[in-house]
Order: C-alpha cells, then structure tokens, then sequence
C-alpha cells in the first residue's frame, strides 16, 4: 500500500525522539563509567537500545522509499545504513561473551558495519549515480584507508600488540575513508547525507575503539570504563545515522554545474594517501624503529592500491580525452560548417580568436581582423550604436535575458559593407572562455527580400501603380506633409466586365495595364496614381480643386479614347469622384468621400466627373435605405396606384387613364416612379413591380362601374419584363380573372427601350395583339427610335412626348409647331391614335388638337388621383 506523505507535524517529533534516545543511551553508558550499573549491562542497554531503534528506524524508511517509488534503487542507501547499525549491535553485543572468541567475533562485525556503512553511504541521495562512479569512489577510499592504516599501524605504540590490532586499523581506517570520500565527492552535498555519514564514522570509530581494546586484552576496571567510554560516540553516531538516512522528504538534487564525472581535480586524490604513507614512513625511521613483515606487507598493499588508482586515472583521463577530442572536433565541423560568424572578445574588445568560417563567409584572414578592435569592421554610422550595446552587455544589464542584438553594416574582405545582425553573449564568467563571444550573420539576402516583399505589399502587381495600401499611407504621410491641401480622385471603368467575359481575363488584365499606363501619361512627378482593385483606380494629387477638376476631365479623356486590340477596337468610359483633403477627418473618411462622389457620378451617367458635398451622401444614404426596404414594400402593402386622365381634345370627355405607381414609404413619404423605378431595376425587382401594377390597375378597371367598353387603361411595361416568354400568358391570364375584356388593356413600350432588342420586341407586342390587348410607344420623340422601327413595331397607339407641345421660350431645337405637325402626320398615315402628354396649358391643347391629336394628358386635364376619386371623375364626365 502507498505510504502517506510525511506531514510538518511528524519532524519535531522525529528530531526528539533522535535526540531522546540517544541521549538516554548515553546516560546509562555513563552511569556504566560512574560504577552505577555494571559496564556489561550499560553497554547491553545503552548501545543495544540505541542500535535496534536505530536499525528498526533505518529499515522501515528503506521499505517505506520502496513502497513509495516501487524500487530498491532509492531505498538501497537507508537499507545499508540500517544493516550497519545491527552489525554495530551485534559487535558491542560480542563484548559480553568469553575472551578469547570475543574480539574474533567483534572484529567480524566490526568488518561487517564498516563495509555496510560504506556501502550505505555511497548510495545516499546526492552521492552519484552509476556502478562506475560507486566504484571509483571506493577504490579512492580503499586507497586512502589502506595508507591511513599504513600510518596507524607504524604509530602505534610499543605496548599494544600491532598484528593484533592490524585488523581493527585497516577496518576500520578503509571503511571511515569510504564514508569520507562519499562525502567529500558529493560536496556540495544534502546536509542529511553529511550527518549520515559523520554519524557512520563515529560508529566506526567506537567500535574500532572496542575492537582494539579488546585486542590488546585490556581487562580490569580501567578497561571497563574505556569499553563504556567507547560507547558514546555509538550511540552518538547511531542518533546522526537516523536523523540523516531516514530523510525522505527531501528536495530534488540541484543541477550540478558539472559533469558529475569530473571528479579528478575535486581533492587531492593520490597525494593525500601517498603523503601520509611516507610521513609515517619518514616517522618509522626518525624514531628508530624497524619494518616488522606487516609494515612492509601494508606498504606495498598502499604502494599497490595507489598503482592501481593511478591506472584507472590514466584510463579515465584518456577516456576524458577522447571525449574532449570528439566534442572538440564536433564543435569544429559545426564551427567551420555553420552560416554564422563567431568572434571571442576581450575586455578591450579586441578579437582574440574567429571561427574557420570567416574566410568562406566575409572573407576575412585571422591576420586581419584577430587583435584588432571590434570596432573597426564596424560601419562609422553604426559604430555609437553598436557600443552602447555592448557597453550595456559589460555593465551586465539584462544578465538574464536574451543575448544582446547589434544591427550593423561590417566590412568584409573585399573591403564591402555587408548587412549583419550580431548576438553578444558575455561568457567572462565561464572560467574556460572569460569573453564576449558575438555571433555574426549576414542578413544582406534577407534585406534584400524584405525590401523586395515590401514593395510588393505597396504596389498593385498587375498595373505597376500603387494599392490601396501604398494609397493610405501616402495620403496620410501627405496630409501630415502638406496639411489639408489636395485631392483624391477616385476612377471607376465601365466596360471593363462586358470585356471580360467576351474575349476573356487576359485582354481584361491588358486593358487595366494600358488604363495604367494612360494615367502614369497624364499625372505629373508629385501625382500618386493607383489601383484599388477590380476596376477601380485612384489618383492622390496635390493641385487645388480647379486644377484636380481638369485633371479628372482629362483622365475621362483620355480613358474613353477607344484601344485597338487583336481583332476589334473597344471603348471605355469611367465614373470619377472628387473629394478635398480638407473635407474628411482622416484618410478612410477623404476616400469614402470620393467613392460617394463616384457613386453619384456612376448614376448621373457616363463620363461624368463630380465633386463631394454632403447632399451627395445624403442622396447616397436615401438610395441605399430605398434599395434595402423596396424588396417587402408590396408585402407590406406601401405600394399604389393613382390614373392620370386621358382626354378626347374634341369633346374633352375620358377616353382612358393611364395608371400610375407610387410607393407610399411610412417615413419618406410618397417615392414617384422616375426614383422608384431605377431603383427596382438595380435590386432585379423590375419584373415583379410590372406584375404588381398589372394585377392591381386591372382589378381597379373591373369594379369601375358604367359598363363602358371603350374606356381603356394603360400601364408602362419594363423591357425586362416586356421580353419574357411568359408574359402573354401572364396578362391573358390577368385579364381573365378579372374578367376585363382585352381592348381596354394597352401596353406602354418606352421608346428609349425598343432599340435594345427589336425583333423580340415585336415578337412580344405581337403576342398581345393577338390576345386583342394594344399597344402604345410611350414618349415618343425623345429617343432616337428609327422610323423604320414604328414601322416594323406593331402598335395602336403614339403617346408623343411633352417637348413636342412646348410652345414657350424653352423650346428647344427640334420641338415646336412644326415637328408636331411632321409626327402626328406620320402616325395618322399609320394607322396610329395620337396621345398629346404634358398638357399643361390650354394653349398647348389648342396647338395639340390643331395638329391633328385625338387625345391629350396633362395638368390642364387632370392631375394624378387614387382611383376612388377617378372613379367619382368618371360619373361627373360621362356624357
């Protein structure tokens, strides 16, 4: 099962008990001294007691790590430890037998500690990893315990038996130096794992104090008292051992900012047991004494220990050195490979040392450039720049961030300035490098491309000219530069779509390119032309509004001059807006104004060129809401119907009415036919206006009362509509529900509208004569309709525009008396009812009826009205 994590509370109380027993133990080993209690009884209790809490401690911390990790890797150090503290038990115990078996048995378990809690030791958090490192770390310490005892047994004194006491010297000196260089190798290490390890020497040494005594037979009462003597740094180092390997709860290792490998030069690792081998050896002969056999078998054992040591150094330093080898030759290929240059500098920031790849990128020579000043491959006009980089990489500024940029032009070595961009790193406090170390790259082809991105950015790929982009910019660079003064204009082609799809986006893209080209002709230096898309272009100048004005004229000019293309000639023509620099808050608003402008040009027709004022948008804004709720305004029920009279000019008595549309809008009020009917056109609703008017102005007919078959009604027809396969059948069927006989019906044909497409035109208006619906040209005489066409047309009825009856001082040319006379001559010989519109007078009624006019509509006749008043009209006129 898991074992619970340790809690805060748990470590007062696990301190107190490591300090509590042992100092128990020590009062009932001094009480051993004081002649209290027996030396036996005192050693049982004090150092027993303390060794099995120790061990039971010690183990159950092993098996609590491995529980929790589920490994005996992690649990191996406590485990050992607590194995050492038995056998420390277990030794003390072995006092209490009959000499002679006891020292025999105290030295076995004396080995048998010592080599647990060297064991333990080395396998301590924090004391390395990998069987190698353990075992370099061990055989350092067999070195240095093997000299140490070397020493031991030289100085020890003449009175005690040394081949006795051979056993308990080398021992314990071998097992303490293990624990001693555990410790040592791991410096810095976890403050746990020192007071392990102190504890595990002075074990050690208490019970090689033990082990010696007993050795050299020491017996009596003084005896006693050293063998309770001797138990107090036991149970000493038995409480250190338990505080120290039973630490679970520790934090992780911190990194080590070296190779844990790298052990070679962290003490003196040969001279130490060498030198205090022959310090004992020199001592041996000062005094006089003699080599015994023993001391000659333990110095050649150290002699033998340290050759050893020293061959694996060798081995370890080749190893070290192949290493280094290989890393040094992967840092070269990388160095002599890479794409940037490296420069190690000095204080002084002289170069000291460049990468192989300087010569294959920048030219340069270790004789030109090390022990020169950074400074001069550096361009003078980055030169301040570049020190105060570095001189803020010195003063250790922004230490923890990234390495410092320095962007700069050096010289190369054809002696050529090139676009570099540099890292400092200051590597002073790395013992191996102590300098700056720069980074040189070469950013010249990536300059080059983002120059070459940004102007593609700004410039329209297709003509050449500028974007919108490139637009904005200088037009508000120009605002900020020259203040409110210039003009924007802003071109729209017409044709251009009709272009496309004939002959295809290829001759399209070729017309745009010499539209380009005619504007770059007609603008001066200080003129932006460009290009916002599709097509549409802009012009941003700095002249004054009479000169922009002629230049707009101009560019509709020289834009409307027809371009030759393989196999045919083509004409554009344009719609141009104007807007002041000094009208718009910002740059959006000067362009919005000028696409107003625009926009109102594109309605007003053709090659037309107008200027910005807010009536412009507010004629825009009116349009826009009108185009928006126009498609649910029959839905809605805000459409209507008003007839105007059609008069008999020789009796003056109705013959017919024409019906009219309105659009009742609830906010706007009454919208006439000449701005609602562009309108439906541009939404495509044309068509279902046209049905709308048939349906309601036939349903009017048919409750008027009067049974009166000759009183007609007219309705104006779109050519949209007009040409639809189905509309035959539509006003058939129209007529029909209302039971409306035919001939009271009559179609009105605008005459600007049949030139668009005669033969379906007469095709169409042919269908109705055969349902016995007539037909009548509408306006006639304002377009520019071929007599040949009123031929071909078959129609009832000519409805003669009102300039041909304007008698008055606005007459213009090709109206008057004498045209009149010309065409009502011709529709009489036709066979055709003439319809005199725009009466408003009595005079032109005279004029009309003297012309030879059947019919007349205007004012002077009667005004427009709903049809319960046309009805009322009706009854008040019937003869």
């Amino acid at each position: 099962m898991a074992v619970p994590p340790r809690t805060h509370t748990a470590r007062p109380r696990r301190r107190a008990m490591s300090l509590g027993v042992p100092a128990a133990a020590a009062v009932v080993l001094l009480a051993g001294v004081a002649g209290v209690v027996s030396v036996p009884l005192a050693l049982a209790v004090g150092v027993g007691g303390c060794g099995s809490w120790a061990t039971f401690h010690l183990v159950r911390a092993a098996l609590s790590i491995h529980h929790a990790d589920r490994s005996f890797v992690a649990c191996r150090g406590a485990g050992f430890v607590g194995m050492g503290a038995l056998a420390a038990v277990v030794a003390v115990l072995f006092t209490l037998l009959a000499p002679p078996a006891t020292a025999v048995w105290v030295i076995v378990a004396f080995g048998l500690a010592a080599a647990c809690y060297a064991t333990g030791t080395l396998l301590l958090p924090g004391s390395g990893k990998g069987w190698m490192v353990h075992s370099r770390r061990a055989f350092d310490g067999l070195g240095l315990g093997v000299s140490l005892a070397f020493a031991a047994y030289l100085l020890t004194p003449a009175g005690l038996t040394r081949p006795a006491a051979l056993p308990v010297i080398l021992i314990g000196a071998t097992g303490a130096a293990v624990v001693l260089v555990a410790m040592l190798r791991g410096w810095p290490a976890r403050w746990p794992a020192v007071r392990c390890g102190i504890g595990s020497i002075l074990v050690l040494s208490g019970l090689g104090s033990i082990a010696t005594l007993l050795a050299a037979e020491a017996t009596g009462a003084a005896g006693g008292t050293a063998l309770a003597l001797a138990g107090l740094p036991i149970v000493a180092g038995l409480g250190l051992t338990v505080e120290g390997g039973s630490r679970r709860d520790l934090p992780p290792v911190p990194l080590e900012p070296r190779n844990p490998d790298q052990y070679l030069a962290s003490y003196p690792l040969l001279a130490v047991p060498a030198g205090v081998g022959v310090v004992a050896a020199i001592w041996q002969l000062v005094v006089g004494r003699e080599f015994d056999s023993t001391s000659i078998i333990l110095g050649i054992a150290m002699v033998t220990v340290l050759a050893m040591r020293e061959l694996l150094v060798v081995h370890d330093i080749r190893r070290y050195a192949g290493q280094l080898q290989t890393a040094e030759a992967h840092f070269r290929s990388l160095v002599a490979g890479a794409t940037d240059l490296t420069l190690v500098l000095d204080e002084q920031l002289r170069i000291t040392w460049q990468s192989p790849a300087a010569s294959r990128l920048f030219g340069l020579t270790d004789d030109e450039v090390v022990g020169n000043a950074f400074v001069d491959l550096i361009h003078p006009d980055d030169v301040e720049d570049a020190r105060e980089a570095i001189d803020a990489v010195l003063a250790g500024e922004d230490a923890d961030g990234p390495p410092a940029l320095v962007t700069a032009r050096l010289r190369d070595g054809a002696a050529m300035w090139r676009e570099t961009e540099s890292t400092i790193s200051d590597q002073r406090a790395v013992p191996e490098v102590a300098a700056l170390v720069v980074h040189v790259r070469d950013i010249g082809d990536r300059r080059h491309l983002e120059k070459t991105l940004h102007k593609l950015s700004y410039t329209d790929q297709l003509t050449g000219l500028a974007n919108r982009r490139a637009l904005m910019r200088e037009l508000l660079a120009h605002r900020r530069r020259a203040g409110q003064q210039g003009t924007l204009l802003v071109i729209d082609l017409h044709g251009l779509a009709e272009i496309n799809d004939a002959r295809g986006r290829e001759t399209g893209d070729a017309v745009l390119i010499e539209v380009g080209r005619r504007l770059r002709g007609l603008l001066g230096a200080d003129d932006l032309p460009a290009r916002l898309g599709g097509d549409e272009f802009a012009v941003l100048t700095s002249d004054s509004a009479v000169l922009a004005y002629a230049l707009a004229a101009r560019i509709a000019t020289a834009v409307a001059e027809p371009l030759q293309l393989p196999g045919s000639i083509v004409e554009l023509h344009t719609s141009i807006g104007l807007a002041e620099l000094a009208d718009g808050a910002d740059s959006d608003e000067v362009l919005r104004h000028a696409d107003l402008a625009r926009r109102r040009a594109r309605q007003l027709g053709l090659d037309r060129v107008e200027w910005y004022d807010p009536d412009v948008e507010m004629k825009l804004d009116r349009r826009m809401d009108l185009e928006r709720e126009v498609l649910g305004a029959a839905d809605r029920g805000e459409l209507d119907l008003v007839f105007q009279p059609v008069v008999d000019l020789r009796d003056d008595q109705p013959v017919g009415v024409e019906a009219l549309l309105r659009w009742r809008h609830p906010h706007l009020g009454t919208i006439l036919p000449n701005e609602l009917l562009p309108i439906a056109r541009a939404v495509g609703i044309s068509a279902e206006l046209d049905e709308w008017v048939l349906d309601a102005a036939c349903k009017h007919l048919a409750t008027w009362t009067g049974g009166d078959n000759g009183f007609w009604l007219s309705v104006n027809v779109s050519p949209r509509e007009l040409l639809t396969a189905r509309f035959p059948d539509r006003v058939a069927s129209t007529l029909q529900r209302y039971a409306v006989a035919p001939e009271r019906l009559v179609v009105e044909v605008a005459e600007a509208w049949i030139a668009e497409d005669v033969p379906a035109v007469v095709a169409s208006l042919a269908g109705l004569r055969k349902l016995g619906v007539r037909a009548a040209l509408d306006d006639f005489g304002a377009g520019q309709a071929s007599l040949s066409h009123l031929r071909r047309l078959p129609v009832d009825m000519l409805k003669l525009h009102s300039s041909l009856t304007n008698t008055g001082p606005q007459a213009t040319a090709g109206s008057g008396p004498a045209v009149i006379d010309v065409v009502v001559s011709l529709g009489r010989r036709l066979g055709l009812e003439i319809v005199a519109k725009g009466l408003e007078t009595s005079e032109q009624c005279e004029r009309a009826a003297k012309a030879g006019c059947l019919y007349g509509q205007g004012f002077v006749l009667g005004h427009p009205a709903p049809a319960e008043r046309i009805e009322a009209y009706l009854e008040t006129h019937r003869p």
